[in-house]
C-alpha cells in the first residue's frame, strides 16, 4: 500500500491550498484517513480526520479555517487550507487506515510528507 500526497507549497499568510493524498495497492477497504503535520523541532501533530462515513474532526488551531474531504471510489483525501498562517508552516503527512485482504488486521500507512510554507 502506498500513499501519494501533493499540493503543498510556498503561499502567504491569508492565502489557501489544498492537499491531496491518494491510497493505492493491495486495497480491501480503507477506514479513517487524515492528515498529521510536524513542523521543524516540534512532534507530529493530528490536524484533520474523516471517518469511512465522513465523520470528521479538527485540531482546535485548524478549526474554521481548514476543510477535510474524501473520495471514497478514489481512495482519497484532502485539506483544503485556507486563511494560512505562518504558524501553519510545516511538514504535512498523510495517513490511512487500511485492511488490505479480508479478514486481515487494519493498520495505518503514511504518505510521504509534503511542505507548506506560509511566509508572513
Amino acid at each position: 500500500v502506498q500513499l501519494q500526497a501533493s499540493g503543498g507549497g510556498l503561499v502567504q499568510a491569508g492565502g489557501s491550498l489544498r492537499l491531496s493524498c491518494a491510497a493505492s495497492g493491495s486495497i480491501f477497504s480503507v477506514g479513517s484517513m487524515g492528515w498529521y503535520r510536524q513542523a521543524p523541532g516540534k512532534q507530529r501533530d493530528l490536524v484533520a480526520m474523516i471517518t469511512a462515513g465522513g465523520s470528521t474532526n479538527y485540531a482546535d488551531s485548524v478549526k474554521g479555517r481548514f476543510t477535510i474531504s474524501r473520495d471514497n471510489a478514489k481512495k482519497s483525501v484532502y485539506l483544503q487550507m485556507n486563511t494560512l498562517k505562518p504558524e501553519d508552516t510545516a511538514v504535512y503527512y498523510c495517513y490511512a487506515v487500511v485492511v488490505t485482504f479480508p479478514g486481515y488486521a487494519q493498520r495505518d500507512y503514511w504518505g510521504q510528507g509534503t511542505l507548506v510554507t506560509v511566509s508572513s
